[in-house]
């Protein structure tokens, strides 16, 4: 399987290290807009550097990994979708949800894959306990609590073209680090029905929030509270409390900590399957074995011709969320969220 990789920054080194680690596939080629970047990623990979999209794309290659500013998601992957490429697009699949129906459209007219990386959803723990509610062992769910109080240095953003702008990143401590826990949130309860939120730009000099608090109403009638920013000193992990009839779940970082139910569910609380990752102070992924995980079933959605963990219509729910989540603090109104 020959992969090619879009971007050349930090989440696309994560993408090469976890293709490499699968066995059976290749890195082929690297595009990324800083060229030096993009050679010395090429390099390491032992693949072709290409300086332009559709050079890029003339590469023989299989799929391609997604991991340029957000902004630029869908029009890439509407370049890989047109030239039989299936796309695999790192959060979020795009900063809007009408850029992201273009994408999804061109993906299905072109008969190719189209996956979102949103790595909550390979980890083990978190599979168990969302298969563990859908079959309704611990009865209805009714409450949850998400709080990703995580820090970024001023440099995170001075030294970025893209972070912290409505252009490429279409958001901050929402459309970037919080979409995984909204992501996960919507994984676990279902579809939003509506919100209210507030966002703020309260320490970083940047277009966008810095700090946002939310409420959800979900359509199953679960209650959310979540609260995200990249302005609380020194970074804390990511946490989310989840109450259903007959018991309660804490999940911390990317594992689930906690289950405390009515009957015994030793299968749920996994104390050894966290990656590592000091996410709540570092943009690095240290440890991408989460991202091999999705990599490996997206792969398999190809051989399979099945759908993948993530597909690009389950992707756009999270922006949906937070194009509502935006328009609340603009309007001061509760909104309908259109998923």
């Amino acid at each position: 399987m020959r992969v090619g990789l879009i971007g050349a920054g930090s989440i696309s080194e994560t993408h090469a290290r976890a293709a490499h680690a699968i066995p059976g596939v290749e890195i082929a080629a690297v595009y990324g807009g800083n060229r030096e970047r993009a050679e010395r990623l090429a390099a390491a990979c032992g693949a072709a550097a290409c300086s332009d999209l559709p050079a890029f794309l003339e590469q023989p290659m299989d799929l391609v990994i997604i991991g340029s500013p957000s902004g630029l998601h869908a029009e890439q992957g509407i370049a890989a979708a047109a030239r039989g490429l299936h796309v695999l697009v790192e959060k979020p699949i795009d900063i809007a949800t009408a850029r992201a129906d273009a994408l999804i459209a061109a993906a299905r007219s072109a008969g190719v894959k189209l996956g979102v990386l949103f790595q909550d959803r390979g980890q083990p723990s978190f599979a168990r306990l969302r298969d563990a509610l859908a079959r309704g062992r611990f009865g209805r769910p009714l409450l949850a609590s998400a709080r990703v109080k995580w820090f970024r240095p001023p440099e995170y953003y001075r030294g970025s073209k893209w972070r912290g702008t409505w252009t490429l990143d279409g958001g901050g401590a929402l459309m970037n680090q919080g979409i995984h826990t909204v992501d996960l949130l919507r994984w676990l309860l279902g579809p939003v029905r509506r919100l209210s939120a507030r966002t703020a730009t309260l320490r970083h000099e940047i277009e966008v929030e810095d700090t946002v608090t939310a409420w959800l109403e979900f359509e199953s009638g679960a209650l959310a509270t979540l609260e995200a920013t990249t302005a609380a000193y020194p970074g804390y992990p990511r946490r989310v409390e989840l109450t259903a009839e007959d018991g309660t779940f804490v999940l911390e970082h990317d594992r689930v900590v906690a289950a405390d139910t009515r009957q015994p569910c030793d299968d749920l609380a996994i104390a050894g399957d966290a990656d590592g990752n000091a996410s709540a102070s570092s943009p690095i992924v240290s440890d991408g074995r989460s991202h091999q995980r999705l990599i490996e079933d997206f792969i398999g959605a190809i051989r399979e011709d099945r759908d993948p963990l993530c597909t690009g219509i389950e992707g756009r729910s999270s922006v949906a969320i937070a194009e509502a989540a935006y328009e609340s603090s603009r309007s001061g109104r509760i909104v309908e969220v259109r998923e």
